[in-house]
C-alpha cells in the first residue's frame, strides 16, 4: 500500500523559511517522479513543484527562486525547502506522486505576522 506523509508546516512570519518532509513507502520510491500541491484557503489544489526520478526540477511560477525540491532516494524522502516565505504561500501542502489524488493527509503552513 502506498503510503506518503508530510510534516514540517508551521506558523511562520513572512520572509522567514520552513522545510516540508514527505516519507514514502509502499512503493520504489526512486523511480517515481513526485510533486508538491498545495491547497490555498478556500481554492483549488494548485502545483507547486516537481522532481523527476533523475533529479530534474520544475516549479510554479509563484515559487521559482524561493522553494527548493529535493529529494534523499536512500532515505525515501522527498524535501521543499520554502524561504522568503509570503503570506500569499499560506496553504496545506501535499506531496503526491505523478497523479495527485495520491497524496498524503499534508502539512499546514501559515505564513503571518
Amino acid at each position: 500500500e502506498v503510503q506518503l506523509v508530510e510534516s514540517g508546516g508551521g506558523l511562520v512570519q513572512p520572509g522567514g523559511s520552513l522545510r516540508l518532509s514527505c516519507a514514502g513507502s509502499g512503493f520504489t520510491f526512486s523511480q517515481y517522479a513526485m510533486n508538491w500541491i498545495r491547497r490555498p484557503p478556500g481554492k483549488g489544489l494548485e502545483f507547486v513543484s516537481r522532481i523527476n526520478g533523475g533529479g530534474i526540477t520544475a516549479y510554479a511560477d509563484s515559487v521559482k527562486g524561493r522553494f527548493t525540491i529535493s529529494r534523499d532516494n536512500a532515505k525515501n524522502t522527498l524535501y521543499l525547502q520554502m524561504n522568503r516565505l509570503k503570506p500569499d504561500d499560506t496553504a496545506v501542502y501535499y506531496c503526491t506522486m505523478s497523479s495527485w489524488s495520491q497524496r498524503g493527509q499534508g502539512t499546514q503552513v501559515t505564513v503571518s505576522s
